[in-house]
């Protein structure tokens, strides 16, 4: 699949219960991506006064499932997988203040089998990186993957 970077995903695949993208959770952090180049995602994130931890700074916690969305919409971006995380180490580089947009960047790496080793890492609005992460994915099995997806609304069921 060639991919233009910039490019958005179809709106469509938001409308879902997810957590940190789905458009159905009111509670979630509404994330939206764009291809970054090949195999990458790119997101910026205004973060809401309910993404506080300290006065002033986004919640660890928050930081951590912001950048493992991103590594997980790499995965889609490379190839349409789906998997979830098997092990992920986080570096919090200084704090993700709220007063400010944060850019998320992430990339797949290396793949083995229905291993996929991801890295992302966060920005703030002054380019200074707050936040870096790398994991490594499982993929599900295809028949997984294509049920998980249909049931995403990520693929039609008929096709």
């Amino acid at each position: 699949m060639t991919s233009t970077a910039g490019e958005a995903f179809e709106e469509q695949i938001y409308d879902q219960i997810c957590f940190a993208c789905g458009d159905r959770n009111e509670h979630g952090l509404h994330m939206r991506f764009v291809r970054d180049g090949e195999n990458a995602v790119r997101c910026t994130y205004l973060p809401k006064p309910d993404d506080q931890g300290f006065p002033g700074v986004v919640h660890g916690g928050i930081v951590a499932s912001l950048l493992d969305e991103s590594m997980a919409w790499a995965m889609w971006a490379w190839d349409r997988a789906l998997g979830v995380t098997a092990k992920m180490e986080t570096r919090y580089r200084s704090p993700a203040r709220m007063d400010g947009p944060l850019v998320l960047r992430a990339r797949v790496e290396s793949v083995r089998g229905r291993r996929i080793e991801v890295r992302a890492h966060i920005e703030d609005a002054q380019s200074v990186t707050v936040a870096e992460a790398t994991a490594v994915f499982m993929r599900f099995a295809p028949d997984e993957e294509r049920r998980m997806a249909i049931e995403m609304g990520r693929v039609p069921s008929g096709g």
